[in-house]
């Protein structure tokens, strides 16, 4: 019994206490998860995971973690493949419930195997926002393993590593001010520095003076005089302020004319009622009405008077024309075919 116990104690993984040293704590085995529908998941951890043959540079060690990595004292990384989520899409949903805020940096790493991908990446990026967790794909298992040896690597690395060096020394600031310009390299800035020894000497020099330095064509002595002559803003920009600044002193110019066309219009209206001019506003010109007819002279007295028919004038009716009726022949026919009645005739 003995040997038996200490033979299943050294086949056991060693399970260490996450620590602050300087290797990798794996997840060995994934504590077994309850699902919605009450069944209950439970698979392999990292152990057979390809991946930890990508981690180079740095040491690897399996502890009792909830992340499937932990690449720090605070960062924990979450580990899934495009693969085995479409099969199992619940896993990772039920590992983020799990993790919660057990680290100050949480990190999905995915692994982009399958080829229609963009859909269930942006799924899996929504559900990252919601619950504070950074995104990282990669598309291979060295770029995998790469990350997780990067980000162990800087672990205790201060953010200024990875921020741009510059060099506060005169020649330094020189040559990144004049490289800036566009086909001028480090040795054209030495060959400048060494012929008029300060920038404000190379600010001055006259396009026959660079164009006999070697190395020096047409293209590189315009770019180089256009970057010391002409202003920092270029017409586009100045174009596109004066069009900002027009714009609303056109529309209040447009509003004050409309309003003085109205005004003018009905002016004309009140003192002139024979001559109306209509002002439509805008480009158009005004259009011209035609007079109105006068008015026929009206007999105030007449009516206040009772009416005389005999005194108003009816001008006689017009006779109409005879229209003759139609004559039918067969109508005519058959009258003159009946007998004639003498009424006068006395029946008895």
């Amino acid at each position: 019994m003995t040997s038996t116990a200490s033979t299943s104690t050294s086949n056991a993984p060693p399970v260490v206490v996450p620590g602050s040293g300087k290797n990798i704590v794996i997840n060995p085995l994934q504590v077994g998860s309850t699902l919605s529908n009450g069944t209950l998941c439970s698979s392999d951890g990292q152990r057979g995971n390809p991946v930890l043959e990508c981690i180079r540079n740095v040491g690897k060690e399996f502890g009792d973690i909830i992340a499937d990595y932990q690449v720090g004292r605070t960062t924990g990384v979450l580990y899934l493949s495009l693969r085995y989520h479409r099969l199992h899409p619940e896993y990772i949903h039920n590992r983020i419930e799990k993790l919660g805020h057990s680290y100050s940096l949480r990190i999905l790493l995915i692994l982009c195997d399958v080829t229609e991908h963009k859909d269930v990446i942006r799924e899996l990026t929504k559900s990252c926002l919601i619950n504070n967790i950074t995104t990282i794909v990669a598309f291979s298992m060295d770029e995998a393993g790469h990350y997780l040896s990067t980000f162990k690597q800087f672990e205790h690395k201060p953010p200024d590593l990875i921020k741009e060096r510059t060099e506060k020394d005169y020649n330094s600031v020189l040559r990144n001010a004049l490289t800036s310009v566009n086909k001028v390299n480090k040795t054209d800035v030495e060959t400048l520095r060494s012929s008029f020894g300060s920038f404000a000497n190379i600010s001055r020099a006259t396009s026959d003076q660079l164009q006999n330095l070697p190395g020096f064509g047409q293209v590189k002595v315009k770019n180089l005089k256009n970057a010391f002559d002409k202003p920092f803003r270029n017409n586009a920009t100045t174009t596109l302020l004066s069009a900002s600044q027009t714009q609303p002193s056109q529309a209040a110019a447009s509003t004050s004319s409309m309003a003085a066309a109205k005004g003018r219009s009905n002016s004309n209206k009140d003192s002139d009622d024979d001559e109306n001019v209509e002002v439509v506003a805008g480009p158009s010109k005004p259009r011209q009405r035609p007079p109105r007819e006068p008015s026929p002279d009206w007999d105030i007295e007449l009516g206040l008077d009772p009416l005389d028919v005999d005194d108003i004038d009816i001008p006689p009716r017009p006779p109409s024309p005879h229209r003759p009726l139609p004559t039918d022949p067969e109508r005519e026919r058959s009258l003159a075919a009946q007998p004639e009645f003498d009424i006068d005739l006395d029946p008895n």
